[in-house]
């Protein structure tokens, strides 16, 4: 009964506040203009989007923290999708800088000498061919000397003017040119062979100022003679690569074989080396700052560069007895070295009848032995300057071997 009586009394209250609900409603809407949105949309709308604004907080706050580890990941702040946008940049940044440098420094040095050495085993077929005497040999052999003995002297002088990459760069398109230059001297006559490997001479005479001022300047002081054996180790292959090359490409080509591979190699390294490498790391586009903090650690910044064109004082620099220790241990060194060099391939072909490709191989063996070492040397040497030897006798020790890491 009690049950019945309350009945009609809720469902009458229920109809007023569906009556009043209703009624309200309709009363908002008629105050409301009607410009085609729907209300439950915006509400939606506006939900979507603080929850959009905390996830961009969130993304925020994981690069943050991932940055603080080194990651290289980078978030969408619109969508929170996580993306890797930095693979190709952190791919790319895996080698540094430095190593790069000393490659190609290490890839031109091969070239040098290899066009250096490609003489030294054409010279046997161009000797049969227009009649030359032993001694006469010597003077085609020696005349790659006439201007290497001076642009070694001044090539100190042009890097610290123009910077190492500019010298180096003019210096291997130039021994480049002479290189290609050489067969068609020889056939032209006696006098354009010996000015071209004269002028030959003279444009590798700046190689090795310019590498040492270059590794001096990409290379910190614990890595300094680890690079210049690196340096070194690509030389000392140029000889190996230019005995063995050079009998395969006379026999196949001919003579003018040789010349032309040598010369095209040089000119396709002058391409990268000109786009990629810079005189001083700090004016490097590619170099990260994390390793130009750790080049220039411990350094000073160098002296200006001589923009007068005055040459160092020689006369000064003779006075000193060192001069004269370092003259006389290249003397030493150079002499074995060139003679080994000029006329190992000629007197396995003259004294023991062997061919020339037989004769490249057995020349060869001194090279690549001095290449490893090179570069054992160089890395020997920074173990013994960072375990507390002096620079100076760390530099004495590896005068005398004939690799000369420092």
């Amino acid at each position: 009964m009690a049950a019945n009586t309350l009945l009609p009394h809720f469902s009458s209250s229920t109809k007023s506040c569906c009556f009043s609900s209703s009624h309200r409603s309709s009363l908002i809407k008629s105050r409301t203009p009607d410009l085609g949105f729907d209300q439950r949309q915006v509400l939606t709308n506006q939900v979507k989007k603080w929850e959009s604004l905390v996830l961009s907080r969130r993304s925020r706050e994981v690069i943050s923290r991932k940055k603080e580890r080194g990651g290289g990941v980078a978030r969408c702040t619109s969508e929170g999708i996580e993306r890797r946008m930095l693979i190709a940049e952190t791919a790319a940044r895996a080698v540094p800088e430095r190593f790069k440098v000393v490659a190609l420094m290490a890839c031109v040095m091969c070239l040098c000498n290899a066009d250096r050495v490609v003489m030294s085993v054409a010279v046997v077929p161009l000797a049969d061919k227009f009649g030359w005497s032993s001694s006469f040999l010597g003077v085609v052999q020696s005349s790659f000397l006439w201007g290497y003995i001076f642009s070694s002297v001044i090539g100190g002088a042009l890097v610290d003017k123009y910077g190492g990459k500019r010298v180096l760069a003019w210096g291997a398109a130039l021994w480049s040119l002479a290189t290609l230059l050489t067969p068609w001297a020889a056939n032209h006559s006696t006098i354009a062979l010996l000015a071209v490997r004269a002028f030959f001479g003279l444009a590798e005479g700046v190689a090795l100022p310019s590498m040492s001022t270059l590794s001096s300047r990409w290379f910190p002081g614990p890595e300094r003679a680890s690079a210049v054996g690196i340096s070194m180790a690509g030389f000392h292959l140029g000889n190996v690569a230019g005995l063995i090359l050079t009998p395969i490409m006379l026999s196949s080509i001919g003579i003018s074989g040789p010349f032309i591979l040598f010369s095209s190699l040089g000119l396709l390294w002058l391409s990268s080396w000109s786009y990629k490498v810079t005189s001083d790391p700090r004016d490097s586009p590619f170099i990260s700052q994390s390793e130009l903090r750790l080049i220039q650690v411990g350094k000073v910044d160098p002296p200006p560069a001589n923009r007068t064109g005055e040459l160092p004082p020689i006369r000064l620099l003779l006075s000193k007895l060192p001069t004269w220790a370092i003259i006389f241990a290249n003397v030493t060194n150079n002499w074995g070295y060139f003679v080994l060099l000029s006329w190992m391939p000629v007197y396995f072909k003259t004294v023991f009848n062997v061919n020339l490709k037989q004769a490249a191989w057995f020349s060869a063996v001194p090279w690549g032995t001095m290449a490893v070492s090179g570069y054992v040397a160089g890395v020997v040497s920074d173990f013994l300057i960072q375990a507390g030897y002096s620079v100076t006798l760390v530099r004495k020790i590896m005068q005398v071997h004939p690799s000369k890491a420092i």
